[in-house]
């Protein structure tokens, strides 16, 4: 398998370090892929967009980095595990995981939600993340030590008009994160947990200007976030700088949650 078209050896914080991406096929967690390999790590991407996948690992090894795309569904319990055994495979372990899989639903009150509207986010945001993190914890126990970073947001911290269902699934994986944390703390593997609020992605882009500058008056600071600044935290987090950071919620929501 041609995973890297460079032949220098890789370079930057995370050198030598074999990262496994959820979500990696666009927006954050793209992003992030693209950060971690910036920093020197192998990474492996996965998700379910197969063709946008490769896409994205083709860029990545264009760039000189090793990549390679595992298509993955979050529901599908043989598939997260198998991208975990492809990291070990063929990069011989795994140290990062960033667990970016995700769903929302349209915003309505609880009691008007189908009960398809509740397993979905149940399935894909929490149930996905706890299995990956299962199978992610095995290889790391293996490899001696690593890091975990999962995805909640700011609906995880706090509650959300309309979104009773995302909001409880972000809120579950702020618990599974800290429980994680303190389970695995003294075997070497830190785990923790962002909460992005508005993040200038695809879907915000594609909002029409009266219903995007509403979103931008309600964040302190008066913009919404770059998906750069989520990865750059990702990597932060991975990385021997946070080498005390474990059971962290970190927000990166320019301030929105400040006075909750």
């Amino acid at each position: 398998m041609n995973v890297s078209t460079s032949v220098s050896p890789p370079s930057g914080p995370l050198a030598n370090k074999v990262a496994l991406v959820l979500g990696a096929s666009r927006g954050i967690g793209a992003a992030t892929a693209r950060a971690l390999a910036r920093a020197g790590a192998s990474v492996v991407l996965a998700s379910r967009d197969a063709s946008a996948l490769e896409a994205a690992a083709a860029h990545l090894r264009w760039e000189g980095a090793q990549a390679i795309a595992v298509p993955t569904d979050a529901l599908d319990d043989q598939q997260l595990a198998r991208a975990v055994h492809m990291a070990v495979e063929t990069f011989g372990g795994l140290d990062i995981a960033f667990n970016n899989a995700g769903s929302g639903h349209m915003p309505a009150p609880l009691a008007e939600l189908t009960t398809k509207d509740i397993d979905d986010a149940i399935g894909i945001n929490l149930r996905g993340i706890l299995v990956a993190m299962k199978f992610e914890l095995a290889a790391m126990l293996a490899r001696g030590g690593g890091a975990i970073v999962n995805m909640s947001s700011t609906a995880g911290v706090q509650g959300v008009r309309g979104m009773a269902a995302y909001s409880a699934t972000k809120h579950a994986v702020v618990g599974a994160t800290r429980s994680a944390a303190l389970d695995y703390a003294a075997k070497g593997i830190r785990v923790n947990v962002v909460a992005p609020g508005p993040i200038l992605t695809d879907r915000l882009k594609a909002l029409p200007e009266e219903r995007r500058a509403p979103i931008e008056r309600a964040v302190p600071m008066g913009r919404v976030g770059a998906e750069e600044e989520v990865a750059s935290t990702v990597v932060w987090l991975a990385s021997d700088a946070a080498s005390f950071v474990t059971g962290a919620v970190i927000p990166i929501d320019g301030g929105r949650t400040a006075g909750a």
